[in-house]
């Protein structure tokens, strides 16, 4: 019976938008090496290296608002898809970089600020599942 309960929760759908979704992070089923970056590429951009284990690529920018993919060990071994808000200043220089934020956390975000572009990048990390490449996890 407690086996069945947990089959429960794994299959549990949690909506978009939602305070429960903010919680949800995409984690890789592999590291991140130079043999599978482009896996990644989303809307034409690419990963960059900017520290040691981390790689960050733009998602969404716009004239307001600034959110960026980064990807690095942030849960145990565990590769997580993060978001964090990004600072440009003269057009294209980055000067700063947020705390990253739970994928679900950041999608909700950038779902009040462009709808459209959220459910695009739904839809990457669909094709991400799809292609087995990662998983949603429900972070405690």
């Amino acid at each position: 019976m407690a086996e069945d309960n947990q089959n429960n929760q794994d299959n549990v759908e949690i909506t978009p938008g939602t305070e429960e979704f903010g919680k949800m992070v995409f984690r890789l089923n592999n590291p991140v090496n130079a043999e599978n970056i482009s896996v990644l590429n989303y809307n034409g951009a690419e990963l960059e290296q900017i520290q040691d284990g981390v790689y960050a690529q733009p998602a969404y920018v716009s004239d307001d608002f600034n959110l960026f993919f980064v990807v690095t060990q942030l849960i145990g071994d565990d590769w997580i898809v993060a978001f964090s808000k990004a600072t440009i200043t003269n057009g294209n220089e980055i000067t700063d970089l947020s705390d990253p934020l739970p994928t679900g956390e950041g999608l909700n975000l950038l779902g009040q600020t462009s709808a459209d572009d959220a459910n695009n990048l739904l839809s990457y990390f669909g094709t991400l599942v799809d292609a087995k490449r990662g998983e949603w996890r429900l972070i405690e």
